[in-house]
């Protein structure tokens, strides 16, 4: 069963919002977790807020930061270096905002030329690397493949392996809904070759277009409806089986989804996360 209590909100979902607006529309809505962007056109990741009036907005409107979102192209060797110094600035400032975990995305890229070894070795290497300034600082990473073609890490599977290989303790899975449908790891898969204590986040999205689905762009990320077509509620229901009883984030990309009326958002999502805890 999900709990309302598990919900929480990306912060893509209102990008033009301040970071005060997007607690309040959150805690408004009686929810209280969300995640944090550095992607956002023209926004910081926490404005211009310093660390301490953040955690004072975090008290004020009984906010927790669950992530930021996110390190890019983490597992390309090429870039490590510049890589393991933005990690570093990340890590200070989730540690200062009492933030637990930071996103992880692989590179994704058309001219990737790199062979599934080399992509496999450097995905290891960079964990290695991060590893010791992770558990030094107690903060997690949430590693998130891409279900993308082009992809470097498409697999929960294959990054599980790589988690392992690091021997590192300080990481989880991202299960991306829009990208489980389009990645590699099947249902099956799931059921017979997964395990679940790896999995620290669910992000969750619909599609409604017709389009086929190597044609889905994140831009077809729209909130979960009866018309969904990335069988959201069947994903959820298998990895609640599993065993799954971590929190579940909102995170459509679609304009259509971002330049919707606050108060219409705010009912759209309502009727999202009562769709899904009512299935």
């Amino acid at each position: 069963m999900i709990r309302r209590t598990k919900i929480s909100l990306n912060r893509i979902l209102f990008p033009v919002a301040s970071l005060e607006d997007f607690f309040k529309i959150t805690s408004d809505m009686g929810l209280n977790k969300v995640e944090l962007r550095n992607d956002l056109p023209q926004i910081g990741i926490i404005d211009p807020y310093s660390f301490e009036q953040v955690k004072g907005l975090s008290e004020k409107y009984d906010i927790q930061i669950l992530t930021i979102n996110a390190l890019q192209k983490f597992n390309l060797g090429a870039v490590l270096p510049k890589v393991l110094e933005e990690l570093k600035e990340l890590i200070k400032l989730a540690v200062s905002i009492d933030c637990g975990a930071i996103v992880l995305v692989p590179n994704n890229d058309v001219d990737d030329k790199r062979g599934s070894e080399v992509m496999m070795k450097e995905t290891v290497t960079a964990l290695k690397a991060f590893g010791p300034l992770l558990e030094d600082s107690g903060i997690l990473g949430y590693v998130e493949p891409l279900g993308f073609k082009q992809c470097s890490l498409r697999s929960k599977v294959t990054a599980i392996k790589a988690i392992q290989e690091s021997g590192c303790r300080n990481y989880k899975i991202v299960h991306d809904t829009f990208h489980h449908h389009l990645g590699p790891d099947t249902n099956d898969i799931f059921k017979t070759n997964y395990n679940i204590f790896y999995t620290g986040l669910v992000h969750v999205s619909g599609v409604e277009s017709d389009l086929p689905a190597h044609q889905y762009k994140d831009d077809h990320r729209v909130l979960i409806s009866d018309r969904d077509h990335l069988k959201n509620l069947e994903q959820l229901e298998l990895l609640l089986k599993l065993g799954y009883n971590g929190d579940i984030s909102f995170e459509p990309f679609a304009t259509e989804v971002q330049t919707m009326d606050i108060e219409a958002l705010k009912a759209a999502i309502h009727q999202s996360i009562d769709f899904m805890i009512n299935r």
